[in-house]
């Protein structure tokens, strides 16, 4: 029987019919390897950075995406709990090579917060099996890059507004923290919307040749 024709239901994501273990105690196993992975892989495409204040731009925001797309909502989520943990323990994951317990008092730091529940919603979208046609992906990819934004425009307007005692406008902190990156949002929402779905089909190859 196919990986595919075997999963119980659309809730099945990528990480479901490229690694199947044998028992519980590997699928334990199997689980944290994801999430340390997707935690990793998170950390690599921040280190893909322009320096912009107080938000810089970087490739976060397609690694959460695909982590979440790819794992599913828990796992999703959970690899990025541990991608914020593991920076604010000094590991430097976050964006240019950075990673401490003061990275809390920078204004971009509730983008980071976001980014867990973002990859949930990537991972919530694929579980409904959105992930497997390119112009749903990146419908539901869109939506869940809306998601820290949520978390890091009212956390920038604290640190910047209460804590550094500067006075930004609501217009003011759009400026800095929504407008310059709306392009680049979508772009790799639509990214993510090619990578996701491609794996999909290559899965789905893969498959056909074994029956």
């Amino acid at each position: 029987m196919s990986a595919i024709a075997a999963a119980p239901s659309s809730r099945r994501v990528l990480a479901d019919v490229i690694a199947r273990p044998s028992s519980r105690a590997r699928a334990f196993a199997l689980d944290a390897a994801l999430v340390v992975t997707g935690a990793a892989f998170v950390a690599l495409l921040a280190q893909a950075s322009i320096p912009l204040w107080p938000v810089p731009i970087t490739g976060q925001t397609l690694g959460v995406i695909v982590v979440g797309a790819a794992l599913g909502s828990r796992r999703g989520a959970a690899a990025l709990i541990t991608y914020l943990l593991v920076g604010l323990a000094g590991l430097p994951v976050f964006a240019d090579f950075t990673g401490s317990i003061a990275a809390v008092a920078k204004p971009s730091f509730g983008f980071v917060i976001g980014f867990v529940f973002s990859a949930f919603v990537a991972g919530w979208f694929a579980e409904r099996a959105w992930d497997r046609r390119p112009a749903l992906a990146f419908v539901g990819f869109a939506a869940a890059s809306v998601v820290p934004f949520l978390f890091g425009i009212p956390y920038m307007a604290f640190i910047l507004n209460v804590v550094m005692g500067l006075d930004y406008s609501f217009l003011g902190l759009l400026e800095v923290g929504l407008l310059p990156f709306i392009v680049g949002g979508l772009i790799k929402a639509a990214l993510a919307a090619l990578i996701i779905p491609g794996a999909w089909a290559l899965v789905r190859r893969a498959d056909a040749t074994k029956e």
